[in-house]
């Protein structure tokens, strides 16, 4: 309380300091029903998992009142940092819901997927869904033609055991996808590009909310399993003065720092920088796959070709024919399906029908 004066911040202190010796060691998840207010808040944000309730439950360091003092704006409770605000701007929240009973059940379910603590993996569960089941449906799913968007999250349905898959941080930085699901009964971390936002695209947020949860998965004993399907970094003067290099490097030294089993899958597209931060087989992934539709190259091949051919483009007679001529050369050339295999760096093209049973036999592998 306020009249307790600085007694009641040397309490807050210490709950801080536990919070962060049990960090990594035990999971820890807070479940906001109510106000949070002032350095209160920085509990929650320690804790591995944050959970809120829409319209009962707000946390912020300065309320309304401080704000319009302040600085002279006006703002209700929900909006300064309600469930909505920190589900879907400020990332503080993982989930939220409209009601205690769904958030409480939900809270189970979570910790039906995690271990006790980082000495333990997390319990398998008896898998009726077979292990082998082909994914015809994935050919549909996913256009072979790189430009088009599809839900990534179908995609991620139809491997996992019964389609059950938990989305962490689901409305913040939606162009990378963060779940835990399980195959065959084994809890596993998904990170996977979403082609409906942004393209799927990395920027500041999305490198963000992917490096906290692989180091999550990598202290609790959760298999990662990365899906790609990744045009680059986000390119803009924001993002550069963001320091998108100084996230980006986050979710880098993330995967870099895992020891748990890694497996990545190539979907279509790996361009530049986001296909080695994407756990790549360079930075330590276990087993690499690809489908047949994959492009892993430094950039797109018009990019590249107006960079590599720029002279010949401009001494052509017809600048756009010759253009049109060099893209395809590039592609036929460096771009095919088993150039990355043929050197090495893709363990494996696979039958994207098979997709299921690849990852289930290589994790009962490693």
């Amino acid at each position: 309380r306020i009249q307790e004066g600085v007694s009641a911040l040397a309490g807050y202190g210490g709950i801080f300091q536990r919070n962060t010796r049990a960090s990594g060691v035990i999971p820890q998840i807070s479940v906001m029903l109510g106000p949070c207010a002032g350095g209160a808040a920085y509990s929650p944000a320690l804790t591995d998992f944050v959970f809120m309730v829409r319209d009962t439950s707000q946390m912020f360091i300065t309320g309304p009142d401080v704000v319009r003092a302040v600085t002279g704006e006006e703002i209700s409770q929900n909006g300064l940092g309600g469930a909505d605000v920190h589900a879907e701007t400020s990332g503080v929240c993982h989930f939220a819901y409209d009601d205690e009973e769904t958030c409480l059940a939900e809270v189970r379910y979570l910790l039906g997927l995690l271990p006790q603590n980082n000495q333990e993996a997390p319990r398998p569960q008896p898998c009726t869904d077979p292990a082998g089941r082909r994914g015809e449906v994935l050919l549909d799913l996913v256009p072979a033609d790189g430009n088009r968007p599809y839900d990534m999250v179908k995609v991620i349905e139809e491997l996992v055991d019964d389609g059950e898959v938990l989305e962490v941080h689901e409305r913040w930085a939606r162009n990378i996808i963060c779940a835990l699901a399980r195959l065959d009964g084994q809890v596993v971390g998904i990170v996977a590009n979403q082609p409906q936002a942004l393209a799927g695209v990395l920027d500041i947020e999305a490198s963000e909310k992917a490096a906290r949860f692989v180091q999550m998965c990598d202290a609790f004993n959760i298999p990662l399993i990365t899906l790609l399907d990744v045009p680059g970094f986000l390119p803009g003067v924001d993002q550069e003065h963001g320091g998108i290099i100084r996230h980006g490097a986050k979710l880098l030294y993330a995967y870099c720092n895992a020891t748990v089993p890694r497996i990545s899958l190539i979907l279509r597209k790996a361009y530049g920088g986001a296909y080695i931060v994407m756990d790549s087989q360079s930075i330590g992934a276990d087993l690499t796959y690809a489908w047949p539709t994959n492009e892993i190259a430094v950039m797109g091949a018009e990019g590249a070709a107006n960079v590599i051919f720029r002279r010949q483009i401009a001494a052509a007679e017809d600048p756009e024919a010759m253009r049109a001529r060099m893209v395809k050369e590039y592609k036929s050339e460096l771009m095919h399906p088993y150039y990355a295999a043929e050197r090495g760096l893709v363990d494996d093209v696979i039958d994207p029908a098979a997709t299921r049973e690849v990852l289930v036999n290589s994790l009962a592998m490693l």
